[in-house]
């Protein structure tokens, strides 16, 4: 080596550094503050020993700031990720857009088939699949069996809103540091929007009438959202317009929820001892009803994609694969238990006895996820798909500006009528200036 001239060497070891770079794929994955996607940072160990020329890059963000992020980046070919934590609402949209990269190379022992059908589904374009369900689920009612003990209430059935308000009343105490009822009041599509689109349903409204005209200046929509603003605002936590998922999970997990109705995924959360102070007194059933049952829970997923601008599609196909398969669920159940493992997107785990046996939420959030229809989710016959949003690509805007208008009502900045007449105007301007009408 010594006989190599300066410059000859300094090639050379430039070429050795270079070398060593390309070797090493890194892989940038954006993605939501949930508790399971924070449980699989700490395992992708399992990932990167088997795969030691792939490095991982987190960006974990809240809910909102995620929709936001990933939405500007994919639409502007940003590629600042090479994977992205979407919904079952933009993967469908944003794969006919060609903004996603198929998922065609998951591996043979992957078992696409074992996959839920409706999710599936839901994450397919013209029979390819576009993403790859992380967790799935649905909305139900989790409540403190002690204190509804305590007051002597029993739940005979399926409770509607009304019921829901009377033991609300009955249980608010917030003296002792108990609410009535905690419910997301944050606004944005996916938070608030989700939980009172559901309760829209659940009174017989809809977000756009056959000819695509909103309708929120309808009677079903007035009644849901005053029956959201009363039960709420009365005997829900204080601040509840800052609160989504997360917040509301550590107050039920505090002990400070005597109803909360959200995510089914919260289960596994709410009944570990490690994280919830009333673990052993939770109770599960369905979420309320009004005038119907029908779309009165809601079906979402959460789901790992490639954007089609990202450079290391097969590397990020890897962990994807590795994400979502079944030995990540039984990677999960070893460090922290079956009733831990991500729910509701494959079907063998319902007929595992000791997930089954682990976790007593589960046949109840199978039933949810299996109850709600996207195509069949309101009492009148409507124009979209989805149960808690429409999946249309001018939605996202829409449920941003009515969750906006719908936190201001709750809030005591607007009335509940001129909420919803300020969500039909600016709805109505969309929906014409994109030209249904």
């Amino acid at each position: 080596m010594r006989h190599i001239k300066g410059a000859a060497l300094c090639a050379l070891l430039a070429g050795g550094v270079a070398f060593g770079a390309n070797a090493e794929t890194k892989l940038t994955i954006a993605t939501v503050n949930n508790g399971d996607m924070i449980r699989m940072q700490k395992l992708t160990d399992d990932f990167t020993k088997k795969n030691p020329d792939i490095s991982l890059e987190w960006v974990t963000l809240e809910e909102n700031t995620l929709r936001q992020r990933v939405t500007t980046d994919i639409a502007t070919k940003g590629g600042q990720y090479d994977i992205m934590t979407i919904g079952t609402y933009e993967a469908p949209i944003w794969a006919k857009k060609g903004w996603l990269a198929p998922l065609d190379n998951l591996g043979a022992d992957y078992d696409v088939d074992d996959i839920m059908p409706a999710i599936r589904s839901a994450l397919s374009n013209d029979g390819k699949l576009y993403a790859a369900p992380f967790y799935a689920e649905s909305s139900m009612m989790m409540y403190r069996k002690d204190l509804f003990e305590k007051a002597g209430i029993e739940i005979n059935g399926r409770l509607t809103w009304d019921q829901t308000l009377d033991i609300a009343k009955k249980l608010h105490d917030p003296a002792n540091g108990v609410y009535g009822i905690c419910l997301r009041g944050k606004a944005g599509w996916g938070e608030n929007m989700a939980l009172i689109t559901t309760m829209g349903n659940a009174y017989g409204a809809r977000l756009f009438n056959e000819e695509w005209k909103p309708e929120f200046n309808d009677q079903e929509w007035k009644d849901a959202l005053t029956m959201y603003v009363d039960i709420l605002g009365n005997y829900g936590p204080p601040g509840a317009t800052s609160n989504g998922f997360n917040e509301n999970l550590s107050l039920f997990n505090a002990g400070k929820c005597a109803m909360w109705i959200d995510a089914t995924v919260a289960a596994s959360f709410v009944t570990n001892p490690k994280d919830s102070k009333v673990a052993d007194q939770v109770g599960f059933t369905e979420a309320p009803c009004a005038v119907t049952c029908t779309g009165a829970n809601w079906l979402w997923a959460w789901n790992l994609a490639i954007p089609a601008s990202s450079k290391n599609t097969d590397a990020a196909e890897k962990f994807i694969a590795w994400a979502t398969s079944k030995s990540y669920l039984e990677l999960v159940a070893s460090k922290d238990g079956w009733a831990n493992v991500p729910p509701g997107t494959r079907m063998s785990l319902y007929q595992n006895q000791k997930y089954l046996d682990a976790a007593p939420f589960a046949i109840k959030t199978l039933a949810a996820i299996d109850s709600a229809d996207p195509i069949n989710s309101t009492l009148k016959p409507k124009p979209y798909v989805g149960v808690q949003f429409a999946a249309i690509p001018e939605f996202q805007g829409i449920g941003t500006v009515v969750g906006q208008q719908f936190s201001a009502a709750l809030a005591g900045q607007v009335t509940v009528d001129q909420a919803l007449e300020n969500a039909q105007q600016s709805t109505d301007r969309t929906m014409q200036k994109a030209g249904y009408y």
